[in-house]
């Protein structure tokens, strides 16, 4: 599956969570510096006000008078419970296609193309799923899920769950082989990649530790839990101007040589590292613009 399209790739460096009690937030949210806004009807809502936040929060998700620059998305409650199929349910019935979904605790593909059939028996074609690998079931069935559906797009990596079940720390070192399997499953399937959120908000340091490691790793992203993490994020996963001015050489090398490879500074420059330097150069172009 090629996610790319016409238009290149879409921005989601940052995807910022709100609760979905929080509409205020959401909103508030939708006008700043993320790329994307999840309103959150999992994690972020206590076990006693699900329908609730629902309530409240499947109209914010397609209220246009809220307006802003964000990709909208919500994360539903986990697909094989009650209350996550009453989120899907409720929301096919709303009349009008979400933009995004994220699908927690998804362990099987199977579980994907159900939700995407009843996507498609709404008739809700446009809506794009996330999928989050935070069980250990997941990690083994990465690859297949990753697959699963044209209608993914984006994979999150949830280092909380998947420590808690590992009996492991959440220190990066932890989890290196678990997000290396996420990053496989991902390029498979030419998916985003967005890793976990960092749980202290205010340490800066170790929030820009944590995205330089999963940038050099292969993530696309980083997700957040407070607006204040979204800048660093950016800027982490944008591409800087050295980057923008070799990815020009390579790719002028590359369509002179005429021969599908060429030497750029006595290196060997082939088709996979032109596509990298065609991404970095069209999401810079994206930022540019300041489009989605």
């Amino acid at each position: 599956m090629d996610k790319h399209n016409s238009s290149g790739p879409a921005l989601r460096r940052s995807l910022l969570f709100t609760p979905g009690l929080r509409t205020d937030r959401y909103a508030k949210a939708l006008s700043g510096a993320a790329d994307m806004v999840c309103i959150d009807l999992e994690d972020g809502v206590a076990p006693d006000f699900k329908i609730e936040a629902r309530d409240k929060a499947i109209p914010a998700l397609f209220d246009a008078a809220l307006g802003g620059g964000a990709a909208r998305a919500m994360r539903i409650n986990p697909i094989k419970t009650q209350i996550g199929m009453r989120d899907l349910l409720a929301l096919c019935d709303f009349g009008s296609a979400p933009p995004a979904l994220l699908l927690p605790k998804i362990e099987s593909p199977e579980e994907v193309r159900w939700v995407a059939e009843i996507l498609d028996e709404a008739g809700y074609a446009p809506t794009r799923l996330m999928v989050i690998i935070e069980t250990g079931r997941a990690l083994e069935a990465a690859l297949d899920i990753a697959a699963a559906s044209s209608r993914i797009d984006t994979m999150l990596f949830g280092a909380a769950d998947l420590s808690a079940e590992f009996g492991s720390t959440l220190d990066w070192e932890a989890l290196h082989y678990a997000r290396s399997r996420a990053v496989h499953a991902a390029s498979s399937a030419g998916l985003d990649l967005i890793d976990v959120p960092s749980l202290d908000i205010k340490d800066e340091e170790g929030l820009k530790r944590e995205a330089r490691l999963a940038q050099r790793m292969g993530f696309t992203g980083k997700a957040a839990i407070h607006p204040i993490q979204v800048p660093p994020i950016n800027e982490i996963f944008s591409p800087d101007a050295e980057t923008i001015a070799f990815a020009r050489r390579v790719i002028e090398a590359y369509e002179e040589s005429h021969a599908g490879v060429a030497l750029l500074d006595g290196k060997v420059v082939e088709m996979p590292v032109v596509r990298a330097m065609r991404r970095a150069l069209a999401i810079a172009d994206k930022i540019a613009a300041g489009t989605q």
